[in-house]
């Protein structure tokens, strides 16, 4: 009956960690470039009274033991990079990249990625992000520049308004082996780990990297839907593992009052 109280404590642990990561999914369901994430769990060590294939004092051999479990805990948090739904702003500087591949920026030296393409245009003419990282290779857009392009292969073109090209260059964007192994570091940014593996980087639209779409957004992958039945799931789960430790409790109280 202890046993049974603990094991189903790291029941409602593993559940409190589960509706966590529901949680953060649902807060960025608006997060531009947001890719969801989903609590995988393993079964703890088990506590073994009989080994399978035992034999008895008569001969017998048992064809199953007795191998009683001591209950569950995270194993890892996986992170999906399937695409989200694109959405049609009219803005020259919000750019998603169709299939595989990450933008890269500078934060002080140290190279970042990331899926959200909704850049802005510093003082200087740079093209960086909501937090003011300079995008990978730069983007510098002339003071004059009327009108601003970007190609599926991520060639880029400053206009005057007189059609006259006054400006250009070549998008490049990275891509990973295993990119769920990508370290988090939030504001839509990701950071290389030994997990991901190396960045390999290119042109868009060219040996398997995704190809760029002006005037559209990547926005989240999450699926309300489905976060709401994880998060139902996690609920009950969670209610049952505490109606566990309340008949765990019962019945130690009954043993207690066996004398009196």
């Amino acid at each position: 009956m202890i046993r049974a109280l603990w094991t189903a404590a790291t029941g409602m642990s593993a559940k409190q960690t589960c509706l966590d990561v529901v949680a953060n999914n649902l807060a960025n369901l608006s997060t531009v470039g947001f890719k969801k994430s989903r609590a995988e769990f393993q079964d703890l060590m088990y506590q073994i009274q009989k080994r399978a294939g035992f034999e008895t004092s008569t001969g017998i051999q048992n064809p199953i033991g007795i191998e009683i479990g001591m209950g569950s805990k995270l194993a890892a948090v996986q992170k999906f990079f399937t695409q989200g739904d694109y959405v049609q702003t009219g803005n020259p500087f919000d750019w998603s990249i169709e299939g595989d591949g990450f933008f890269q920026v500078d934060d002080n030296g140290r190279t970042l990625y990331t899926r959200a393409g909704n850049f802005k245009k510093s003082k200087d003419g740079l093209l960086v992000t909501a937090d003011g990282l300079k995008l990978i290779p730069n983007v510098t857009i002339p003071e004059e520049t009327v009108t601003f392009t970007i190609d599926a292969g991520g060639m880029w073109t400053a206009m005057d308004d007189k059609g006259t090209k006054i400006a250009s260059g070549q998008l490049e964007i990275a891509k990973f082996v295993n990119p769920a192994g990508l370290t988090s570091l939030g504001r839509n940014l990701f950071e290389e780990s030994e997990g991901s593996g190396p960045a390999a980087t290119g042109k868009p639209a060219q040996d398997g990297y995704g190809s760029i779409s002006q005037h559209f957004l990547e926005m989240s992958n999450v699926n309300s839907v489905d976060e709401m039945i994880y998060m139902i799931e996690a609920l009950r789960a969670y209610e049952m593992n505490s109606k566990a430790i309340q008949t765990a409790d019962q019945m130690l109280q009954t043993v207690g009052n066996l004398k009196r």
